[in-house]
């Protein structure tokens, strides 16, 4: 019988028994969606309509001062190591919101891979730190769209620490500013927009829960004028983009003629 290393192997286990402290108030039926790639940026079907992710609105609209500033990362470590980075922190964070997920559904998994027992514990510290203080689940993996707009899925809708809320699980290789997440705060702005406008909440509040590999935990939480201010930006973003998909279009024409 050959040998094998089983660390190197993926096991998923399913081990019955719901969570306890898990409430949940499944008040909205949340859409099936399909997501696809559109001159490779990721788009969700939603009935008729292709609408572009939240993420392909913000990658479309970034800053040049960003854009700058991962060029020049890119070319410190190198495109490689760069790609090597940015693969490893997706796996992982893939894990941990695998993980992350069964959990809040009720359910166990088993991953035995490397990234897997390391995502294992960020999520356990997610789950002690954090969803403490979850007080109400309405959706777990929800797709959201604003109509005609843009749509997007995010981690938990529901009641946390007393308010309506758009919950977000991260991993982040190390600890953040509050200054560096500004891209996290505008899809919570985004996420809670397109549940108010098809579902006819008032969610005031996102709630962003990260850990590194570490098990460093953080916890980030905008609310009240600060989370309406992030939804004027977010909407100023949604216009950038659709000027400049406009602008392209007319560019593309005129070349064609």
């Amino acid at each position: 019988m050959d040998c094998f290393n089983l660390e190197s192997f993926q096991i998923r286990k399913n081990i019955t028994g719901r969570r306890k402290n898990m409430k949940w108030n499944k008040l909205y039926e949340y859409p099936k969606s399909i997501r696809s790639l559109i001159n490779n940026a990721r788009h969700y079907d939603i009935g008729e309509e292709k609408l572009p992710s939240v993420t392909t609105i913000l990658a479309a609209t970034q800053s040049e001062e960003k854009r700058a500033s991962l060029a020049k990362w890119k070319q410190k470590v190198g495109e490689n190591e760069a790609e090597r980075v940015k693969n490893v922190a997706a796996n992982r964070g893939t894990a941990m919101h695998t993980y992350l997920e069964h959990h809040i559904e009720g359910q166990g998994i088993l991953d035995l891979t490397d990234i897997g027992q390391e995502a294992e514990r960020m999520a356990k510290t997610v789950i002690d730190q954090g969803l403490k203080d979850l007080e109400e689940i309405w959706g777990s993996e929800v797709t959201l769209y604003y109509p005609g707009l843009y749509a997007g899925a995010t981690d938990l809708c529901g009641v946390y620490m007393g308010r309506a809320s758009i919950v977000d699980f991260k991993q982040s290789n190390k600890p953040k500013k509050n200054e560096w997440i500004t891209d996290y705060k505008l899809q919570m702005a985004a996420y809670a927009m397109a549940h108010d406008q098809v579902y006819g909440t008032d969610i005031d509040q996102g709630v962003i829960l990260m850990c590194t590999p570490d098990c460093f935990f953080q916890r980030f939480i905008i609310n009240g004028k600060d989370f309406r201010n992030w939804k004027g930006e977010w909407i100023r973003r949604v216009d950038q983009y659709y000027e400049n998909r406009e602008r392209g279009n007319e560019k593309e024409n005129r070349t064609d003629e």
